[in-house]
């Protein structure tokens, strides 16, 4: 059998890794071992870094699992019992904050957007002036399913005046937007290995304040995913409280690395930016319209809406992508029918425009041809 060729990943992650990330884990580490305690700790540090701060002030947390794990040892562990957090809506991972915060039977207000529009500060404002009993404000960074990206430091400007606690979900911007999580009053930022920093599927991290981690014990509703006894742990002895994924770890260990060699987050970002002018351009030329407004949309993925055509089904337009070796990802606005193409991960520029001709050429398969009276839905319509 011949060998296999990944196909590029224009999705929000799992993302399109380099070769050198991957081989990084060929190798097979005690999680015990001094080499890997060192690995672990570098981590840490590197990522207090990446945020522009550093400990004691503030402190690199580790947990197993996909980035969803992080989100809910976050919430299940930092808001207290009589607690109360307030959500800000406007995409699918905003509910998804809901949702968790729903199922530990942790008192929650929702305060909603549509989909095409960005969390308002004074919004938020307004609701944390009228009810006191909010202990906390959530809110995505990138909302990763339509590309928005919402105003988190001017949310933190108004939480901090409130004197609140503010969780952000940083999951898909991390490494790839340039952010201060002092500046923006961040008390607990959450991201993923598989996402900006381009490593692999296995963990999520979490950046904490370390006045705001200390105040928490006493505060967790689960074992495993307990934010604070983890911190624990890695500070006692370096170590993960339960088995952790060396070979993930060694990958990231080494996508942390090749960041840096990079040039850093903004010299990713610049990256990012490139590929998404350069697919904004291509797509726009061939008749296809965003979902979200100019102002609005960051470079980290972004929707499309359907054509009116006739003859474009998704199904076969992601299907034929496929089998060219290209992978694009469905939508997940609730109001608009959509197909979303990340920019994120190791591709460059080229990539983005043999993408381009791949779904040229997939259109003229289909007997797709695009008019003004076919290019798209209209905002807020579904097929």
């Amino acid at each position: 059998m011949g060998e296999s060729i990944d196909k590029l990943l224009f999705t929000p992650g799992p993302l399109t890794t380099s070769a050198t990330v991957k081989q990084a884990m060929l190798r097979d580490m005690g999680s015990r071992d001094f080499e890997f305690l060192a690995v672990v700790r570098d981590i840490r540090q590197r990522l207090l870094s990446l945020a522009a701060v550093s400990s004691p002030d503030y402190e690199a947390i580790p947990m197993q699992g996909s980035g969803t794990f992080a989100l809910e040892s976050v919430i299940g562990s930092v808001v207290p019992p009589a607690g109360k957090i307030l959500i800000a809506v406007n995409g699918a991972y905003g509910r998804r904050l809901v949702q968790i915060a729903s199922a530990l039977n942790i008192a929650n207000g929702v305060i909603e957007w549509e989909e095409h529009q960005p969390a308002a500060p004074i919004e938020i404002e307004r609701v944390l002036g009228s009810d006191p009993s909010f202990t906390h404000v959530a809110v995505v960074h990138c909302e990763t399913s339509t590309g928005m990206i919402n105003p988190v430091r001017e949310i933190g400007e108004v939480v901090s005046k409130r004197a609140r606690r503010y969780i952000v979900d940083a999951m898909s911007s991390f490494g790839g937007i340039p952010l201060n999580m002092s500046e923006c009053g961040i008390d607990y930022l959450i991201s993923s290995a598989n996402k900006c920093i381009e490593g692999v599927p296995g963990f999520a991290f979490v950046l904490a304040r370390r006045e705001a981690l200390l105040s928490t014990a006493g505060f967790a509703r689960s074992l495993s995913l307990d934010l604070l006894a983890q911190w624990k742990g890695l500070e006692s002895n370096g170590q993960f409280r339960f088995t952790p994924p060396t070979h993930t770890l060694l990958a990231f260990h080494q996508a942390l690395k090749e960041l840096e060699e990079e040039g850093g987050v903004e010299r990713r970002a610049a990256r990012y930016r490139a590929n998404c002018e350069i697919l904004l351009r291509g797509m726009r030329e061939m008749g296809f319209e965003e979902y979200l407004r100019p102002e609005f949309q960051g470079y980290i993925i972004t929707s499309f809406r359907y054509p009116r055509h006739p003859q474009f089904k998704f199904e076969t337009f992601y299907g034929r992508l496929s089998e060219n070796g290209y992978v694009i990802y469905p939508g997940k606005t609730s109001k608009a029918d959509c197909f979303r193409i990340g920019n994120i991960g190791h591709i460059f520029p080229d990539d983005i425009r043999q993408l381009l001709i791949t779904v040229r050429q997939t259109l003229h398969e289909m007997g797709v041809e695009l008019s003004a009276a076919t290019r798209s839905v209209g905002r807020g319509e579904k097929r």
